[in-house]
């Protein structure tokens, strides 16, 4: 098989292994798309291709990436190659002492350079309007229909060029809100991408900025979006090895065009031009709400003959970019641990939406000497952590070290029971207040902005984690309903969140009870307070996703006969994490139980979809 030159390539490379499905009934994108798209993924099934698309002549495409296992099936020439780049540029000895062995890595390096001004450019086919888009909305509360998986393109203003641009994965609102129709469009992005970087210094010199959003094209193209990068490497470099393809591109009416996108929306950003963008369901589980973006006026619209728009649709997790984390871990493989010292594994925790929750695997190499029974060289692998990129927006970091090399972070549950096993609660919980965190959540105190925790856990064991109730916690004023969420760790719930006023009331009456109960309570780690302890102790999923999504840890964590000495927090008794929904929080996103019902006509009885070819 050939490497993939356009989307629908690997579309019909998918459906020739029964990997996709063809939907010819006409599908509304208001919701129906993306309620069909949820349910399809949920039961791990195939890629979905929409032909018939409600208020649009154009295809689309959703699930591409829905599994690892088809991740891995279309990127299936070129992972190894792409995986042994990575490590002979860990260790680049390993090219010599392997120079035939390594041939074909560098080989497959000679893809990485961008192609201009290709012969075909298919992209250019025709101009359309941004109406002529299928304009999928995806969930109820959404602001609008938004381009999912998106290709965002800029350039440095300083040093133009495709090998100094960045292409990344920001969300676009193409409809609703204040947005002139077909002339405006909303672009989203976070703290720690490439393009604030490039808006800034065209802001400094008081030009806009130059966007290109391209959709669809090879799949490489998507994923490369998406790769964690270090800033000044360029995206386009690395979908050309992915791919097994250089990344094609021209360059119209000043700006860079993928040719072998099947949509490109170009377009640009002025300097102090915000509107209201969102809101829209993300993959925390919850809305992100309606703020100030910037706005991009848009230049022209462009697509390929027979083009498909590829989508996805974000929610709690898992979901399809659940996929993308999986497969860019292992393409990444030891990349980001060698960035730091003493690092052997980071986990981004997928069921609480990625960056509330990291888990990580250290040395303690400091004092060989003499036998270290607490966490010191965790401490700066820590700090290095969360000053490293992406991995800088972690609100929760579980950090952990192993001298038998048998603790995987990626092993959730053992990972976490670990390190609760030997945490001193009086010396192993380091805060940092007022900084930075993910845009996406409004567990803080306000956009971008909260708090982080570092627990760190090493030596001995110091506690048997309980599975059962403490009795005392079944007998308490105000608190009920206490259930078992996994070894350790118990929900209860009191009433609803009123105020932080009111939260030292109610953690000074959780003290008073439990004050003298600290030998009953040696086996309990954590308390968590939640609004449903059934839901939220029901699996571990639920229980990752209700702690960590909802509690800013300055505000939120609290311990059972708590103290502050020299400045360092710390407590004698379980932490207490209040996970309780607050005001300020964004509500969680929900399907439209009508659009359920009327998607029941494309699937069979035992809940598979029609093969409707």
């Amino acid at each position: 098989m050939m490497n993939y030159p356009s989307l629908e390539a690997c579309l019909l490379d998918l459906e020739k292994h029964g990997q996709l499905i063809r939907i010819k009934e006409e599908v509304d994108p208001y919701l129906e798309m993306a309620a069909i798209h949820l349910r399809v993924y949920e039961a791990k099934g195939p890629a979905l291709l929409f032909e018939n698309v409600k208020g649009s002549r154009f295809r689309a495409a959703s699930n591409i990436f829905g599994t690892l296992e088809r991740s891995q099936f279309i990127f299936r020439n070129t992972l190894a190659q792409v995986q042994q780049l990575i490590e002979l540029k860990n260790d680049p000895v390993k090219a010599i002492q392997s120079p035939i062995k390594n041939f074909a890595a560098g080989l497959a390096a000679l893809k990485a350079l961008p192609l201009k001004n290709p012969f075909s450019k298919p992209v250019l086919y025709e101009e359309i309007n941004i109406t002529d888009l299928p304009l999928i909305q995806h969930w109820p509360m959404d602001g609008g229909a938004f381009v999912t998986l998106p290709q965002v393109y800029t350039e440095d203003i300083d040093q133009p060029g495709i090998m100094k641009a960045n292409l990344g994965m920001y969300r676009i609102q193409l409809t609703g809100n204040d947005y002139i129709p077909n002339k405006e469009i909303g672009l989203h992005y976070q703290l720690h991408r490439g393009i604030g970087v490039h808006q800034t210094k065209a802001n400094a010199k008081g030009l806009p900025l130059k966007v290109s959003c391209f959709v669809g094209g090879p799949p490489s193209h998507s994923l490369s979006a998406v790769m964690p990068l270090p800033e000044g490497i360029s995206e386009m470099t690395f979908a050309g090895v992915l791919g097994g393809r250089r990344f094609r591109y021209c360059y119209t009416d000043g700006y860079c065009i993928s040719t072998d996108a099947d949509f490109v929306i170009t377009g640009e950003v002025y300097p102090g031009a915000n509107k209201p963008e969102g809101p829209f369901g993300d993959h925390l589980g919850y809305y992100s709400l309606q703020h100030e973006f910037p706005v991009m006026k848009v230049h022209k619209v462009y697509a390929k003959k027979n083009a498909i728009w590829a989508f996805t649709v974000v929610g709690r997790p898992p979901q399809e970019d659940t996929s993308f984390g999986e497969l860019i871990h292992e393409i990444t493989g030891a990349a980001i641990p060698n960035e730091v010292p003493g690092l052997k594994e980071v986990y981004a925790v997928d069921a609480a939406g990625v960056h509330p929750l990291l888990l990580a695997v250290g040395s303690e190499r400091y004092t060989p000497y003499s036998k270290a029974t607490q966490p010191a060289e965790l401490l700066t692998i820590a700090n290095h952590v969360l000053g490293t990129g992406q991995l800088s927006l972690a609100k929760f970091l579980f950090i952990a070290a192993d001298d038998t090399n048998q603790l995987k972070a990626q092993d959730v549950q053992p990972f976490m029971e670990y390190l609760l096993e030997r945490m001193d609660f009086t010396r192993d919980i380091h805060f940092h207040t007022h900084t930075t965190i993910d845009t996406l959540d409004y567990s803080g105190t306000g956009l971008n902005s909260g708090s982080k925790v570092v627990l760190a856990a090493y030596g001995e064991k110091i506690r048997e984690l309980t599975n059962s109730v403490p009795a005392v916690l079944n007998s308490l004023q105000g608190f009920e309903n206490a259930q078992i969420a996994m070894p350790g760790v118990v929900c209860m719930s009191t009433q609803a969140f009123i105020s932080y006023h009111k939260v030292r009331e109610e953690i000074k009456l959780l003290n008073y009870q439990l004050h003298n109960s600290l030998e009953s309570l040696k086996g309990v780690a954590i308390i968590v307070l939640c609004d449903d302890p059934q839901f939220t102790a029901a699996n571990l999923r639920n229980y990752l996703w209700v702690s960590f999504t909802r509690c800013n840890p300055s505000h939120d964590i609290h311990g059972i006969r708590e103290s502050v000495e020299h400045k360092h927090w710390g407590c004698l008794g379980p932490l207490v994490i209040d996970a309780r929904i607050k005001p300020h929080h964004a509500p969680p996103v929900e399907k439209d139980p009508e659009v359920e019902k009327r998607i029941e006509r494309l699937f069979l009885p035992g809940g598979s979809l029609h093969k409707i070819a």
